[in-house]
């Protein structure tokens, strides 16, 4: 039996499909101050340190704006600087194309039952004892969930 390729589009609703990419104008400009993005021009308003003080303890200080880090930019949405040292780190990866990065493993497993399942009508597969935000994220995304015990015994 010939082995085929997976094919995403197979399994992703169809009106995920007929979505539009989101364009914001970190995608057109790499520079400058975009004010669309709610970018503060100023950068940030205050400097803050922690130092090691007396007796082990720490100390803040608060000194006058700093904007050598940036911190008045969003990073880039897509992660291109991370997906391109994850590639370095992972040579079997065939390109940054096929890294996904989220936002903790919750995010991910809602985003994955949001594209995959239509309400009503799915059902997810989880076999308990499992992690608790499968059910959850079901529940939330009106999905089944059948649960099959695991069964470690003999296999």
């Amino acid at each position: 039996m010939p082995v085929s390729s997976f094919d995403l589009k197979r399994i992703l609703r169809p009106n995920i499909l007929k979505l539009e990419p989101y364009r914001c104008a970190r995608d057109d400009y790499s520079e400058g101050i975009l004010l669309d993005a709610n970018e503060n021009s100023y950068g940030p308003a205050y400097q803050v340190e922690i130092s090691e003080g007396a007796n082990g303890s720490e100390d803040l200080h608060i000194s006058s704006g700093n904007n050598d880090l940036n911190l008045h930019r969003y990073p880039d949405p897509l992660g291109r600087k991370v997906k391109d040292r994850i590639l370095k780190l992972r040579p079997s990866v065939p390109s940054v194309e096929n890294i996904f990065l989220g936002v903790g493993s919750d995010e991910v497993i809602d985003m994955l039952v949001r594209i995959t399942c239509t309400p009503g009508k799915d059902s997810i597969l989880i076999t308990p004892p499992t992690y608790g935000m499968y059910r959850v994220v079901a529940n939330i995304n009106d999905v089944n969930v059948v649960k099959v015990p695991l069964i470690v015994e003999g296999g």
